[in-house]
């Protein structure tokens, strides 16, 4: 009786709760799909900002291709940072950008955002990209924010994501029969190619909901991190098990007037090129504040949590903090660095993306398929009794 009442709660909010959001998690699959591959999709579609005409011997010094990137952008606005690959035919990325988060649009939020491609070789700006026009940075804040700005699009995201959660574990509940045998057993994880159309859609939905549901559930999750802050830092502190945070690095500042700042972002630079070798690429961000670091972060692979990073003061160029992630204290802070693999699957490599990117045409299925079933449901007339 009680595994009766259980049941149909869990189907009332599967419906219910599917009902209310469907709309939205097909807007955050559909545009999770687009974004899985963007790294791979965006030189192909712009060669010439990625890659350079001809490869030279030497490269210029970063202080002197930073200035280029600026010169090539409006007054007052200044480099905040720079992409490099180790790929020695492509561009350097110069970007920059100011937000406004009280917005209530995408297109409030950005009050300017440019990427500046440049070529390390021969100091050629190969072109300027107005980022907030383009189509992949649109699609990511329809992802995050549907488009409505940080506050207000954060939190419908943040909670349809809690309530998308809600309904893949209700769905669970459902999906496994009242009674085993072995028909039942069959269904649960074969599509009946055969049936009529009204039984092969209630198949979609079940089995490959089933079959998603660990990825989805692990989408969910990381989401939730992102969206709620104090989620974020309850799983981390309790994780941690009271461990202190490492202090944030800060740069010295010395006394008078300080000139040498092109040749310390050359130093930054050149220590970031020896140990870009073997690597993927590198980020270094540039100081904000009269404390602030260049803080600079090696990507190996795709998976993101295995990147080295190090902060070095402004003014001397010493590096103040290195860290990898084999020195991460904490199971709560390993787990926190972790995030971005685990929303993208890229924590399993390219295997676990493509079945991210699987899970993620589901998802977009599942609302569908299940609006479907809510009304062939509703269509069923009730059998009249006959009168004796």
């Amino acid at each position: 009786m009680m595994k009766l009442k259980i049941r149909k709660i869990a189907y009332q909010l599967h419906v219910w709760l599917g009902l209310m959001s469907g709309l939205i998690i097909v807007i955050l699959a559909a545009t999770g799909c687009i974004l899985a591959f963007e790294d791979e999709l965006k030189p192909l579609i712009h060669p010439r900002r990625y890659f350079v005409e001809q490869t030279g011997s030497k490269k210029l010094p970063l202080a002197e291709l930073s200035l280029r990137a600026a010169k090539a952008l409006p007054d007052s606005v200044t480099i905040k940072r720079v992409q490099i690959s180790s790929d020695p035919s492509r561009t350097y990325i110069f970007r920059t950008l100011k937000m406004n988060n009280d917005a209530a649009t995408f297109w409030g939020t950005y009050i300017y955002y440019y990427r500046v491609y440049v070529d390390p070789y021969s100091g050629e700006v190969r072109e300027v990209e107005d980022a907030k026009k383009d189509f992949f940075e649109i699609v990511l804040n329809l992802h995050r924010r549907l488009l409505l700005g940080e506050k207000t699009g954060k939190a419908i995201t943040g909670y349809s994501t809690l309530i998308f959660m809600m309904i893949l574990l209700s769905g669970l509940v459902i999906w496994y029969p009242r009674k085993m045998s072995k028909a039942m057993l069959k269904g649960m994880f074969f599509i009946k190619t055969s049936a009529n159309w009204k039984r092969i859609t209630y198949d979609v939905h079940n089995v490959l909901g089933f079959y998603e549901v660990i990825p989805l559930l692990l989408i969910c999750y990381s989401a939730l991190i992102w969206s709620f802050t104090d989620v974020d830092h309850w799983v981390e502190n309790t994780l941690n098990g009271g461990i202190a945070k490492e202090k944030k690095a800060e740069s010295k500042v010395p006394e008078g007037t300080f000139t040498r700042q092109k040749d310390i972002l050359n130093l930054v630079g050149n220590r970031m090129l020896k140990d870009l070798h073997g690597r993927k690429s590198a980020l270094i961000s540039f100081p904000r504040t009269e404390e602030g670091t260049y803080y600079t972060e090696l990507t190996t692979d795709n998976r993101y949590y295995r990147n080295i990073n190090y902060n070095s003061d402004q003014y001397s160029g010493k590096v103040l903090q290195y860290r990898s992630y084999k020195d991460q204290k904490g199971s709560g802070s390993a787990l926190r660095e972790r995030n971005y693999d685990l929303h993208t699957g890229s924590i399993l490599g390219t295997p676990g993306r493509l079945i991210y990117f699987l899970a993620a045409i589901i998802a977009t299925s599942l609302p569908v398929t299940g609006f479907i079933m809510y009304l062939n449901k509703k269509k069923k007339k009730p059998k009249k009794k006959s009168k004796s």
